[in-house]
């Protein structure tokens, strides 16, 4: 591709992800600018690349098969004196519990993270859909028909991945200690 054809695609691919806000797809994006799919992917990431290098305020981040253009998080310092103060969302471990339960085992119900909580899981359910990290997901087929949850795009955003993929493994040997620790949490309740 020349030069003068390379500019004004990547051009286009700015003035898309900027003005969209959100993420938008590679299909919708390749389609817009009138290239395939693998050479409007390679044309982002080299844009990516030089966004970091020149060590940018914004930058283009991908989120499984989408891209957004957003601010850089070391960037917000300086957003906070031009705008009014946003309204932090805080993760408290109730819901940072509720949360991973729901990003490795979705589509999950409330039911099932109660299991695994041991607690009602309604709350946190409720502040993690309104903080747009998790979302319904459907329903399972199942009597009462429950909703079904999973994490969203923002969910990947905050947590700086990719895609679901990229989540950490949970380690043999931690599995173990969580489970010595569950059991001796329960065995102390029925001490008392």
């Amino acid at each position: 591709m020349e030069q003068v054809e390379l500019q004004r695609v990547e051009a286009a691919i700015e003035a898309i992800l900027f003005t969209m806000g959100n993420s938008v797809e590679l299909s919708r994006i390749a389609a817009a600018v009138g290239h395939d799919e693998e050479t409007v992917k390679k044309i982002i990431h080299n844009m990516m690349d030089r966004y970091h290098e020149e060590d940018r305020g914004i930058q283009i981040i991908e989120l499984e098969d989408a891209f957004q253009m957003c601010t850089k998080k070391e960037m917000y310092e300086y957003l906070i004196r031009v705008a009014s103060v946003p309204k932090k969302q805080h993760l408290t471990d109730v819901l940072l519990e509720t949360l991973s339960i729901i990003a490795y085992k979705q589509p999950v119900t409330k039911m099932d993270i109660e299991k695994i909580r041991g607690v009602k899981c309604d709350h946190a359910v409720n502040k993690l859909v309104e903080y747009s990290l998790v979302c319904e997901a459907g329903r399972l087929d199942a009597p009462g028909k429950p909703i079904l949850f999973a994490t969203t795009e923002e969910f990947l955003r905050c947590f700086g991945v990719s895609s679901l993929e990229e989540l950490p493994l949970v380690k043999q040997d931690k599995l173990e200690e969580f489970r010595q620790e569950a059991e001796e949490e329960v065995q102390l309740k029925l001490d008392i």
